[in-house]
This record gives structure tokens, sequence and C-alpha cells, in this order.
């Protein structure tokens, strides 16, 4: 049998675990081929391949990024792509694919396989931990780990300058980066797309924190918004999953702070450092986790399904359910954490 493999969407730490473990059982265990496909779903859509064999995927564990590439490529959005996608599985005799990505890689998986036919395997990645059918997703840990990083070493500056430093993270509409790396690292506001903010009370919160001889940490989530105002934009182009691209509301927030409190106020934009580089253990062990539980999928026909975190068990769920909805923040959970606020 032979096997096909492809990860989409944004790159994260962890990719290379889980095509190392797929592979590594695939031969190992039931002697399947495999054949991976390069830049998402451009590689079926053209037939671009790359061989996987075990010698390929040797020393990848600890590797960031993606040996296969990725790509942000919509086959439902491109004249004549599922035809060309099922052609050319056939031409290469891949008879069951794997593919590796977040909501938009895998809403398309789940679109092949139930209403196309062709037996797709899910494994859920995004460092946003936005998939509400897994209790996490692998690059998550090791994006917080970066972002604590940061606003550990962003505390002694901004006390040295008596600053407020404000710190942008990753996170579109699920603000779990920022909630989980700002209490880690002590920050004094986390802002998040789930709750629209008050920017005067994010500035009484910050003079608070003046008052007590501390300069303030404010994170804050790329997809936050002030409860009167939108999105902030970098531009108004869209990906071919129709997502605008996002940056700037750390900056913005800055400025108003800086205006409205007369304190000098400085910006971070933490960006693709998040999702790059080497992966945490914990990644490392979910994700190569995820790929020996794929390749079952695989062996046991169970097509249309995605691999899933619940507790410490792995367990199989309908790619359909996995991308019904997204995973966001509980308000009772962003309540409790309010108490470090100011």
């Amino acid at each position: 049998m032979r096997v096909g493999v492809l990860t989409g969407g944004g790159d994260c730490p962890g990719l290379n675990a889980v095509i190392r473990a797929i592979v590594r059982k695939g031969v190992q265990e039931y002697g399947y081929d495999f054949t991976g496909f390069r830049d998402g779903w451009r590689g079926p859509l053209e037939g671009d391949t790359v061989r996987l064999d075990i010698p390929a995927v040797r020393g990848t564990l600890p590797r960031g990024g993606t040996i296969l590439g990725s790509s942000r490529t919509n086959p439902l959005k491109v004249e004549n792509g599922i035809r060309r996608i099922k052609d050319n599985l056939a031409k290469l005799d891949v008879q069951a694919l794997v593919a590796i990505g977040g909501e938009d890689t895998l809403g398309v998986a789940a679109r092949l396989s139930d209403e196309y036919g062709v037996p797709c395997v899910g494994v859920p990645k995004t460092i946003d931990n936005d998939l509400s059918a897994t209790d996490y997703t692998f690059g998550f840990d090791t994006a917080v780990n970066i972002a604590t990083e940061a606003i550990d070493r962003l505390h002694t500056t901004a006390e040295s300058h008596m600053r407020v430093l404000v710190v942008e993270v990753m996170g579109r509409h699920a603000g779990w980066i920022a909630l989980h790396s700002g209490l880690a690292g002590g920050a004094n506001v986390i802002l998040i797309p789930e709750q629209r903010f008050d920017v005067d009370q994010v500035c009484a919160w910050v003079t608070s924190r003046f008052r007590a001889s501390y300069a303030p940490i404010v994170v804050v989530a790329e997809g936050a918004m002030p409860k009167d105002g939108d999105m902030v934009l970098k531009d108004g182009s869209l990906d071919s999953f129709g997502h605008v691209r996002l940056s700037g509301v750390g900056e913005w927030l800055a400025k108003e702070i800086e205006s409205r409190t007369g304190k000098e106020a400085r910006t971070t934009v933490l960006g693709h450092v998040q999702r790059g580089g080497t992966p945490s253990a914990f990644d490392r062990w979910l994700a190569t986790r995820f790929g020996l539980h794929a390749i079952d999928c695989v062996r046991d026909g169970d097509f249309g399904t995605m691999v899933a975190l619940r507790g410490t068990d792995i367990v199989r769920v309908p790619l359909a359910e996995a991308t019904a909805k997204l995973k966001t923040v509980d308000p009772k959970l962003y309540a409790e954490i309010g108490v470090f606020f100011g």
C-alpha cells in the first residue's frame, strides 16, 4: 500500500515528528510505501512529490518547520481542483492520504473524504490550540514557552526604563497563547479575541501598576479588538481560505496607552518566532503519538477521521466534527485570571 502525506497551513514545531512516526511505523510494522506531497494541497494538485522512507525522516525529530514544505493552497478554490487531486493520486498509486494541518487543511480533507471518496486521515496541527475535538494540538506548547520566555525577559527592561511594554502574540480567533503565556509570564493585562477590551480600563490597569512602582506588561493576541473598533489588519488582502492578514494591534494599543496615560509605551511583536525552531519535549511527544495513531487509522481503513488527545489517550473523531467549530477561551476561565490584572 502507498500512503501520501502532506503538511498544510502555517509551519509548526512538531510537524517533522509526526511525519517521522508515520513513516517509521508504517514501513517497519505494515510494510507501506510513502509519498510526500510538497507544499500542502499544492502537492497533490500538481503531482509534486518527494520520496518518504526511513532514511528521509532520520534525525528530523528535533527539527522545526516541515521537510515537506507547506502552503495555504485551497484546492476547493482551484478550477477542477478535486478532479486533479483524484487523478494525481490514481496516477501515483496513492491509496490513502494523511493530512497534517489546522482547520483549513483538515476542512479540505473532510470534504475530500466525505463528499468525494478520497481516503483521508487527519492530524491536528496549530499553535493556536483552537481545534475543538482535541484537548491540545502540537505546536501550542512550544509557542507558549517561547512567548513566556520573551515576557520574562521584557519585565527587566520594562522596569529599567519604567515604561509600558505591549507584547503581541499570535491568536486570530482564540486567545490560548496570550492566556497561557501571559499568566505564566506574570503579565499585568491579557487581551484576547474572545473578549472585546475597553482601552480606558486597560489604561487604568496600567496606571495602577505604575502606582505600585512596577512597569506593566500587556499581552495582546493579534485578533483582539477594542469595544468600539475593529480588528487591526496588516492590509486588506485575503488568502485562499478567506483569511485577512493580521498585524498591528500591539502598536495601535501602545500608542493609545501612551497618549492617554502619558507613560512611554513600546511594542514587541513576537510573530513567526513563536512557531519557528525546535519543538518542546511535550510537542515532540504529542506529535509522535499522533503520527503513530494516524497510520493505525490507515491500516484499519478508518478514513474520514482525525486523531485527537483526550486526557492522556489518543482517540479518533470524525474529521467533520473536528473542523465544525473552533475551541475558544471560556469567559469563566478568562474571568478567573482577572485578579492579576492591574
